[in-house]
């Protein structure tokens, strides 16, 4: 954005270690993150990851998981989770100065697959709903997943902002129905954020982080 003298970039990289095609197939390496030189000198990165550690059958990325010289055909996928973050966090620790590059990393967004979560039949999806949860609690109890991110984070010794935006989104099962995405028409893709709102808070918050200069997590 040259009005801004802004630059910025995007590296999709799902699981942020490596996933490499070797001659036995493709295996997610998850004490591995090579890729992480192209992370390096910039003023401040935003990671984000989580969506694709769940995808199984066809969709699953990988043929084999890799943790030091032993292969896997798959493994909880929380603990794979777990452990490929470890790997992600040593080398943030170890490439980044904090005087020079503020990090950031984009908690977890929540699904509103299974109704029973907010007291409904356990049948229902997101799909149809019109109203958000009252109150500030999500009954259905938080991801398991974000347990492993904070736990992580909070052994890290680089300062790392945490977006935190699991229990708000939580709460808008109206805002998420994903009907409305490329293919809705063949079912209700709750991975995704289809509709306006949700997202759009997201990134309100965290420019309220950068423009205030903030340092607590949201």
């Amino acid at each position: 954005m040259q009005d801004y003298n802004v630059s910025l970039m995007l590296l999709r990289n799902a699981f942020l270690v490596d996933l490499v095609k070797e001659k036995m197939g493709r295996i997610l390496k998850l004490d591995s993150i090579q890729n992480g030189n192209s992370w390096k000198g910039l003023d401040m990165l935003i990671f984000n990851t989580w969506h694709w550690w769940l995808h199984k059958g066809s969709a699953k990325p990988w043929d084999y998981i890799q943790k030091g010289d032993k292969l896997y055909k798959d493994m909880d996928r929380l603990i794979a989770f777990g452990e490929g973050l470890k790997t992600w966090s040593k080398w943030v620790d170890s490439n980044i100065d904090p005087s020079q590059t503020k990090v950031f990393f984009q908690g977890i967004s929540p699904t509103h697959y299974n109704g029973a979560e907010w007291n409904a039949s356990k049948g229902t999806t997101c799909n149809g709903e019109t109203q958000p949860i009252t109150g500030s609690t999500y009954p259905g109890g938080s991801s398991p997943a974000v347990v492993v991110v904070k736990g992580v984070l909070s052994n890290m010794s680089t300062t790392v902002g945490l977006l935190d935006v699991t229990q708000l989104s939580q709460l808008r099962k109206d805002g998420h129905p994903s009907i409305y995405g490329i293919g809705g028409a063949k079912g209700n893709d709750c991975s995704h954020w289809c509709l306006p709102g949700v997202p759009d808070t997201w990134n309100q918050l965290f420019y309220a982080i950068l423009v205030t200069n903030r340092k607590s997590k949201i």
